[in-house]
């Protein structure tokens, strides 16, 4: 194909596409995901610069009160540069069984759920695992063996730090982890 028509071809691509995005600068958050309450498309660079806790939920766990406890820190630390991102998950004794919606109206009702949370998503090791769960299972300590495992980011997305269901988001040592990345430039 002649210069001139590969030139006016690619012109006429960018003309529909728009600008090739910017590539994002922290490239563990390079990720697109659906929205849990309307399924729209949602960009994790969003996040970048801040410290990021992701914590894959389910509505009918023991540890679903840990909600609470995510909320009250999403709400206290906001301002700090923290934000809490939600996964729910039916990976772990199917404990998330309902739909987007259902899940959504469940998590705002019942605990009063602000932070950002994301269509369901398959967390557990293995075929179809959504990779970022996979880059953070290599980083952060291995994959979620259950529903509220939690991986805290920090602001450049080199450091992840896991924290198993058990440890609730007021955990002493849970608290301390965050601390430090709340506190790091």
């Amino acid at each position: 194909m002649p210069l001139h028509l590969r030139r006016a071809l690619l012109l006429a691509l960018l003309a529909t596409t728009g600008p090739v995005a910017a590539a994002c600068p922290v490239k563990l958050l390079d990720h697109t995901v659906l929205r849990l309450q309307d399924e729209k498309p949602q960009s994790l660079c969003q996040y970048a610069g801040k410290v990021v806790l992701v914590v894959n939920t389910a509505s009918f766990c023991g540890f679903t009160p840990q909600y609470r406890a995510l909320e009250a820190l999403h709400q206290r630390l906001a301002g700090r540069g923290f934000v809490v991102l939600g996964f729910p998950s039916n990976d772990f004794g199917a404990q998330e069984p309902g739909t987007n919606r259902q899940i959504a109206e469940f998590c705002e009702s019942t605990f009063g759920v602000r932070f950002p949370m994301f269509a369901k998503t398959r967390v557990a090791a293995g075929a179809g695992q959504h990779p970022l769960f996979a880059e953070l299972s290599r980083r952060g300590g291995g994959p979620p063996q259950w529903n509220f495992h939690k991986y805290l980011i920090d602001r450049r997305g080199e450091t992840v730090i896991g924290h198993p269901s058990r440890v609730s988001p007021d955990d002493p040592a849970f608290v301390r982890d965050l601390g430090k990345l709340l506190d790091a430039r």
